[in-house]
């Protein structure tokens, strides 16, 4: 029996060295509830950017400002606050996927990406998945991910693989991560409405595996006063002042709920056993025997796409390398 938590807290909004302050307590008390692997929402550091929904125009200062701020407390990979995450994963001895916003530091320094990271209880970084297709407004704020991060990865407490927010109505990636033999699924969403706990409970039917249904809590009080578009939020929220109440779960391999969905800030925790999947595959496996491949067939492109590819002769001339240590891209450290 696996023991599995969802932190259904508020980040520090757009404050990433605050959030990870409240993500490392976060899994400093899922490990000492027993609990080996402890999950969070959609960017849940530094926060979603709820702003984008409530519309944004062509050269607006309020959101430029919003979105110029995200990008300061987004998270690098390598980082300081990604290593504090570590530390915490490996001081506690927990498992952690957690969402984040990302900033791209390989082949820009302006690039935000919507992140799924994989820690392992000893505190290595596992893999990370970038979203495939950031939706609707959510396409001013962060780029396209790529093949190379459609990870599942062996875990002390099973095979852990995540999608975000609507790359559950996506089939094909659907299928791609059942193909890798999930055992137990990050479902990571910002909000919890019932199309997408159906989403999530249809994923856990069809892969035959465990999905953590993690949304986000965040109430009003969380926003910053100074942030210019708070307005904009003040507007988004409910009477109680929540702006997003949570909702999180987990479903077990047959698409039933085994805890949850709960709203307001919670740790939520559930007991998986693992066997319960060899149970569910006597009449589905969707990649297996319930698939013809003589009749369908899937092709993913696993490579990474770069924006930039520095290439170069064995032999340059002086001129040559002169040219290129000015050309390269600026020393990361």
């Amino acid at each position: 029996m696996t023991t599995v938590a969802i932190a259904q807290v508020a980040p520090r909004f757009l404050d990433l060295e605050g959030s990870v302050a409240v993500a490392t307590e976060a899994i400093a008390e899922a490990a000492s509830a027993g609990a080996g692997l402890v999950a969070f929402s959609e960017t849940w550091l530094p926060g979603y950017p709820v702003w984008a929904d409530a519309g944004i125009a062509w050269e607006d200062p309020a959101t430029k400002d919003a979105f110029a701020r995200l990008q300061r407390n987004a998270i690098e990979i390598p980082g300081r606050a990604l290593d504090r995450l570590s530390a915490a994963a490996r001081r506690h001895r927990i498992n952690v996927a957690i969402g984040a916003s990302e900033r791209d530091t390989r082949s820009s320094r302006g690039s935000l990406y919507n992140t799924l990271l994989y820690l392992s209880d000893s505190g290595d970084l596992l893999g990370y998945h970038r979203k495939l297709v950031p939706t609707h407004s959510e396409r001013i704020i962060w780029g396209q991910g790529d093949g190379s991060s459609l990870c599942v990865t062996d875990t002390s407490v099973g095979r852990l693989g995540g999608l975000i927010c609507w790359e559950h109505w996506m089939p094909l990636a659907r299928f791609a991560m059942h193909a890798k033999a999930e055992q137990i699924h990050v479902a990571a969403w910002p909000d919890t409405p019932e199309m997408h706990q159906l989403a999530s409970r249809s994923y856990a039917f069809e892969g035959r595996c465990f999905v953590m249904f993690a949304g986000q809590y965040l109430p009003l009080s969380a926003i910053p006063e100074d942030l210019m578009v708070r307005e904009r939020i003040v507007d988004m929220a409910d009477p109680d002042g929540v702006v997003m109440p949570g909702g999180s779960g987990v479903i077990g391999p047959d698409g039933n709920w085994i805890t949850g969905p709960v709203e307001g800030e919670a740790m939520i925790y559930a007991d998986l056993d693992l066997a319960v999947i060899a149970e569910e595959h006597q009449v589905l496996d969707s990649t297996g025997h319930y698939n013809r491949p003589d009749v369908f067939r899937l092709v993913v492109d696993e490579s990474p796409r770069e924006a930039v590819t520095w290439t170069s002769s064995s032999v340059e001339s002086d001129a040559t390398q002169t040219h290129r240590r000015w050309a390269e891209p600026l020393d990361r450290a």
